[in-house]
C-alpha cells in the first residue's frame, strides 16, 4: 500500500454498564498474560463503523471481560470487569484490499494496534483493541488485538459470534466466566493426568539463550503464508491414509504434510518434537461458552525417515486418546505449587524450543470465523497478524473465502528463501493439480504460496 494509514475516527466502546466481577486468572492464563494475539478480517464491502461500534456494545455487555482492564494483586493476576471500554479507531489509506492482504503479516502493515500486553499486567491498558481501515480502492479491514490472558481463540471467536449477532439482530450466544480456573480445574480434572508439566522452569544459560532468540528473532525470521485448496488436501488425506491404514482429518494430514516439507527444505533429518495446543472445554466435558484459556498441548517426535504418514496417524491416535494420555493440566498446577507462582514468569512452555527446532501447530481451523456476518457480509479472508517472530511457530486457518487451509508459519530466513523456490513450491503442492479450481484470490494474492 502506497501511504500510510490516516486517522479518520477514535471512540472508546463501552456495554454502557460495567458488571464489576473480578476474575482470578489461572495457570495458563497467567502464562501467557505476557502475549497478545492480532487477527485481520478482510470484507470486500465498506461497513457502517456507527453500525459495527453499536454492535460491539452489545457483545461487550454479553463477554465483559473484553473492556475490563488486568490487574496484578501479589502473585495473583485478575480482570476486572469494570467496562473501561475497547479502543476503535477508524483509517483509510491509499490502495487495494488485495494489497492490504498481501501485507498482513507484515511487521509495519498497520492494520491492526497490538495490545501491549506486558504493560497491560499492570492496569490501565486496554484488553481488545479494534481497528477499522477502508482501503480507497474499496472494502473493509477488520484488526482486532486482543490479552491473551483473558481468553483463548476460542474465547474471541465467542466475542466474534456475539458481535456478529448484534449487527445483525440476532439472538446472541452463551458465554460464560469463570471466577477462578483453577479452582474450577481443580473440580473436573482427573486425579491423575500425564504427569508432564507443560512448561519448564529453564535454567539461566538457556534463559539467556532464548532471550537472545525473542531480541533477535524480527531480523533472523520471516513469515510466510501457505495456501492448499480442497481437491490438493483431499488427495493428500487419501494417500497417507491409505498408508496409515486408518481414518485422518485434514488438519492431521496437514500437520504432518507441512512439517515433512520444512525439515526437507531444512535438510533436517533428526528427530524432532511436534506441539500442538488443544482445546480441552470437550475432553473435560467443559461448555463451549466457557471463557478463558482451556488449553493443553500434545507433543509427538517425528522422524523423517518414518513418512509424514506416520506422523498424522500418531497425531489422531494423540488427539483421541488425550484425555488419558496427554492432558496435563494437573501436572502444571502441581508444578505451580512446587516452584511458587512468584515463579510462573521465568517458566517457557515447553513448545518454545527454537534450539532443538520443535515445531508449534496451532489449528484456528473450524472455529467458524468465516460464518460470521457484519451487514449481511462474511469475511473473504481471515489471517493472524505479525504476532510472535519466533522460528517454528505456526497457526492455520481456512483460506480464502472459507475453503482449504491457509497457514502462517515463522521461519529462519533461509528456509523461507528455499520454500519461495521452485523446490520448496512444489515439494508443498505436490497434491496439487493443474487443472484444481482455486478462488482468485489465492492468484491475486501473490505473497501466499
Amino acid at each position: 500500500m502506497s501511504v500510510w494509514p490516516q486517522l479518520r475516527e477514535s471512540r472508546v466502546v463501552r456495554a454502557g454498564r460495567a458488571q464489576g466481577a473480578v476474575l482470578r486468572c489461572g495457570l495458563m492464563d497467567t502464562m501467557l498474560a505476557d502475549l497478545s494475539v492480532s487477527v485481520v478480517f478482510f470484507f470486500e464491502q465498506a461497513l457502517d463503523e456507527d453500525r459495527l461500534a453499536a454492535g460491539l456494545a452489545i457483545a461487550l455487555e454479553r463477554v465483559p471481560v473484553f473492556a475490563g482492564r488486568l490487574r496484578t494483586v501479589g502473585d495473583v493476576l485478575e480482570v476486572v470487569c469494570d467496562d473501561s471500554g475497547v479502543p476503535l479507531d477508524g483509517y483509510e489509506v491509499d490502495g487495494t484490499l488485495v494489497e492490504a492482504m498481501g501485507r498482513v503479516t507484515a511487521a509495519g502493515a498497520q492494520l491492526v494496534d497490538p495490545v501491549d500486553a506486558p504493560a497491560a499486567r499492570l492496569g490501565g491498558v486496554p484488553l481488545l483493541t479494534v481497528r477499522v481501515t477502508r482501503p480507497s480502492g474499496g472494502g473493509t479491514v477488520l484488526g482486532c488485538s486482543w490479552h491473551h490472558a483473558i481468553g483463548d481463540l476460542q474465547s474471541f471467536a465467542l466475542l466474534m459470534r456475539a458481535w456478529s449477532a448484534a449487527v445483525e439482530g440476532e439472538e446472541l450466544p452463551e458465554a460464560e466466566l469463570v471466577e477462578d480456573q483453577d479452582v474450577l480445574l481443580d473440580k473436573v480434572l482427573p486425579e491423575e493426568d500425564c504427569g508432564r508439566p507443560g512448561f519448564r522452569l529453564p535454567e539461566a544459560a538457556e534463559a539467556a539463550l532464548l532471550a537472545r532468540e525473542v531480541a533477535l528473532g524480527p531480523r533472523a525470521n520471516r513469515t510466510v503464508q501457505m495456501y492448499l485448496g480442497d481437491a490438493e488436501l483431499a488427495r493428500m488425506r487419501e494417500e497417507f491414509e491409505a498408508t496409515a491404514g486408518r481414518r485422518l482429518s485434514s488438519g492431521d494430514v496437514f500437520c504432518a504434510h507441512l512439517v515433512s516439507v520444512l525439515r526437507e527444505l531444512d535438510g533436517d533429518a533428526e528427530t524432532r518434537m511436534v506441539t500442538v495446543p488443544v482445546n480441552v472445554r470437550r475432553s473435560l466435558g467443559l461448555p463451549a461458552s466457557l471463557v478463558g484459556n482451556l488449553l493443553s498441548d500434545i507433543h509427538l517426535p517425528y522422524a523423517p525417515q518414518d513418512g509424514p504418514a506416520a506422523l498424522a496417524a500418531g497425531l489422531r491416535e494423540a488427539l483421541e486418546g488425550f484425555a488419558d494420555d496427554h492432558l496435563n493440566m494437573r501436572a502444571n498446577l502441581g508444578f505451580l505449587e512446587a516452584i511458587g507462582r512468584s515463579r510462573l514468569r521465568d517458566c517457557v512452555p515447553l513448545g518454545f524450543d527454537p534450539e532443538r527446532r520443535r515445531f508449534s501447530f496451532s489449528n484456528w481451523s473450524r472455529f467458524g470465523l468465516y460464518e460470521l456476518r457484519f451487514q449481511g457480509q462474511r469475511p473473504v479472508f481471515f489471517s493472524p497478524a505479525a504476532n510472535y517472530p519466533l522460528p517454528w511457530v505456526s497457526w492455520t486457518v481456512e483460506g480464502f473465502h472459507g475453503t482449504g487451509l491457509l497457514s502462517t508459519v515463522v521461519l529462519p530466513a533461509r528456509v523461507v528463501a528455499r520454500l519461495r523456490g521452485a523446490e520448496g513450491r512444489a515439494l508443498l503442492h505436490r497434491f496439487r493439480d493443474p487443472a484444481d479450481v482455486l478462488p482468485a484470490l489465492a492468484s491475486a494474492v501473490s505473497k501466499v504460496l
